[in-house]
C-alpha cells in the first residue's frame, strides 16, 4: 500500500480506514515511514482530528507497540491517576501513598514538567537519591511491596507514544485534544489498571484555559479509556492560581510530606480527596464519594500515609529519613522576601507565577536544561486572601541575587491586588463519567 496518499487523504480532511492507519503506524515503527512523513500526518491530524474510530486504532497501535502489564491477580485493585499539569500541583505525591494505604495498588507512571507546569519527576528527584527509572521486574516487585511505586515512561511500555510525542514536541502538534487523548490513555492502559482518574485542569494556568474545551477533553478521554476496559472518571479543577502554597520541586516535596503528616493547605486536601474518593468508588471499596473521601481524610489525619511514603522512597533508592525531616531535601542559598505594594484582595495568576519557576531555574525552556530542584516560590498568603501594604507575600528561593530580583519582577506581574472582594475560589468544576454528557 502507498503511504503518501493516506497522509493526503488525512490533510484533505478524509477518514482512514482501520487497515489503512493500522498499516501507517506499522510502517512508521518498521522504519518505512521517515520522521517528516509521520510529521506531516500528525500535522494533518492536529488540524483536521481523529473520529473515534480513528482515535480508538491509534491508542490501541500505541498500547500494543509495547509491553502490557497484567495485574489479573487476587491482590488488590489497580488505579491510577493523571493529571494535565498545573502550577504546584503535587497531588500525586500524596495520593499514591494514600491510596495504597486505603488498600489500592497503584502503578503510577509519571512525566516531567512541561512549559509552565510542574513534573511529577521532577519533584521526586528532589528527593536526595531517588530513582525514576528503573526496570520493569522491580517495578512490579515495589508495587508488591509498598503498594504504589512511581517511575517515568519506559522504552518497554508505550514506545510508538514516546516517538509520536518527541515529533509533536517540535512540529507545534502538542495541544491537540485527540492526540493528547491517545498519548495519556495508552499508557494508563498498558499500565494494567482497571480503574482511572483524570485530573483535567482548566483556567489560566491550564494548557486548557476554556472549561468548554477542557470538558470535552475529558468526554474523549473517559469514552476512549471505556473501550479499551479501564473505567476512568474526570474531575475539571480550576487551576487560576497556583495549588498550595509552594511552587518548586523541593518545596513542593516538603509540602506534599506536610499534608501526608495530616496538616497541609485545604485546597490541596480537597483536590487529593476528591481525585481519590473517585478511585475508590470505581475499585468497588466504596458505595459513594462522600464515604470515600472521610475515609480518606481519616487516613491522612492519622499519619500512616507518610509512613507509605517513606517505605516508598527507600524501595525507589531515595533518602526515607526526608518524611520525618524535610530539612534533608535540599535548599536554595538565597532566599529573599516579596512584600505587598499595597494593601488589597490577593489575586496570583498561575501562569505567570509558574513560567517565572521555570525562569528561576525550577524546570525547562529546553530539552537538555538541566532542573534546580531547591528554587521555587514559598507562598505566605493566598487568592483570595486580604493582604496589608508591606505584608510577606511570598519567599523567592533562588540560586543567586541576579535570578532573585528578576522572580521579584515577575512577581510585580503575577500579582493583582483588588479593592473589593474576589468571587470565591471554586476548585472543583465538573465530573465527567461513563453515564454523563458534555455541554456544547
Amino acid at each position: 500500500m502507498l503511504l503518501t496518499p493516506l497522509i493526503e487523504k488525512k490533510r484533505d480532511g478524509g477518514r482512514l480506514t482501520p487497515d489503512e492507519l493500522e498499516t501507517l503506524l506499522r510502517a512508521y515503527m518498521e522504519g518505512t515511514l521517515a520522521d517528516y512523513q509521520m510529521s506531516a500526518f500528525l500535522m494533518a491530524a492536529f488540524i483536521r482530528g481523529l473520529d473515534p474510530g480513528e482515535l480508538s486504532v491509534l491508542t490501541r497501535a500505541i498500547i500494543e507497540s509495547g509491553t502490557r502489564l497484567d495485574f489479573t491477580d487476587e491482590g488488590p485493585p489497580p488505579v491510577d491517576k493523571h493529571s494535565t499539569g498545573g502550577v504546584g500541583d503535587k497531588v500525586s505525591l500524596v495520593l499514591a501513598p494514600l491510596l495504597a494505604e486505603a488498600g489500592l495498588r497503584v502503578p503510577m507512571m509519571s512525566g516531567r514538567g512541561l512549559g509552565h507546569t510542574g513534573g511529577t519527576l521532577d519533584k521526586l528527584e528532589a528527593i536526595p537519591g531517588f530513582k525514576v527509572s528503573i526496570e520493569l521486574d522491580r517495578f512490579r516487585a515495589i508495587l508488591d511491596e509498598v503498594g504504589c511505586a512511581m517511575i517515568g515512561q519506559t522504552k518497554e511500555i508505550a514506545p510508538l507514544d514516546g516517538r509520536l510525542y518527541a515529533l509533536r514536541d517540535v512540529t507545534g502538534t502538542v495541544p491537540s485534544p485527540t492526540l493528547i487523548a491517545a498519548s495519556i490513555v495508552s499508557k494508563k492502559v498498558a499500565e494494567g489498571i482497571g480503574a482511572l482518574v483524570l485530573d483535567v485542569k482548566c483556567g489560566r494556568g491550564a494548557f486548557m484555559t476554556d472549561e468548554r474545551r477542557a470538558r470535552g477533553l475529558a468526554r474523549t478521554m473517559v469514552d476512549l479509556a471505556a473501550t479499551e476496559g479501564v473505567r476512568a472518571t474526570a474531575l475539571l479543577t480550576a487551576m487560576d492560581a497556583p495549588l498550595g502554597y509552594t511552587i518548586g520541586n523541593a518545596l513542593e516535596v516538603a509540602e506534599a510530606i506536610e499534608t501526608l503528616r495530616g496538616g497541609g493547605p485545604a485546597d490541596l486536601r480537597e483536590v487529593t480527596l476528591a481525585l481519590g474518593a473517585e478511585l475508590l468508588v470505581s475499585a468497588g471499596r466504596a458505595a459513594d464519594v462522600e464515604a470515600a473521601a472521610a475515609g480518606l481524610a481519616t487516613i491522612l489525619e492519622g499519619g500512616a500515609a507518610l509512613g507509605r511514603f517513606a517505605r516508598l522512597i527507600e524501595a525507589q533508592g531515595g533518602d526515607p529519613r526526608v518524611a520525618d525531616d524535610p530539612s534533608r531535601l535540599p535548599s536554595a542559598p538565597v532566599r529573599v522576601l516579596f512584600r505587598s505594594p499595597a494593601p488589597g484582595w490577593l489575586d496570583i495568576d498561575a501562569r505567570r507565577v509558574g513560567l517565572a519557576s521555570v525562569e528561576l531555574g525550577a524546570g525547562r525552556r529546553r530539552v537538555a536544561d538541566r532542573v534546580d530542584p531547591t528554587v521555587g516560590f514559598e507562598l505566605h498568603r493566598l487568592a483570595g486572601d486580604h493582604v496589608s501594604e508591606g505584608e510577606i507575600l511570598v519567599t523567592i528561593h533562588a540560586a543567586d541575587a541576579s535570578s532573585a530580583a528578576t522572580a521579584e519582577q515577575r512577581l510585580i506581574e503575577a500579582i493583582e491586588l483588588w479593592e473589593e472582594p474576589l468571587p470565591r475560589r471554586r476548585l472543583i468544576l465538573d465530573r465527567v463519567d461513563e453515564d454523563s454528557r458534555a455541554d456544547g
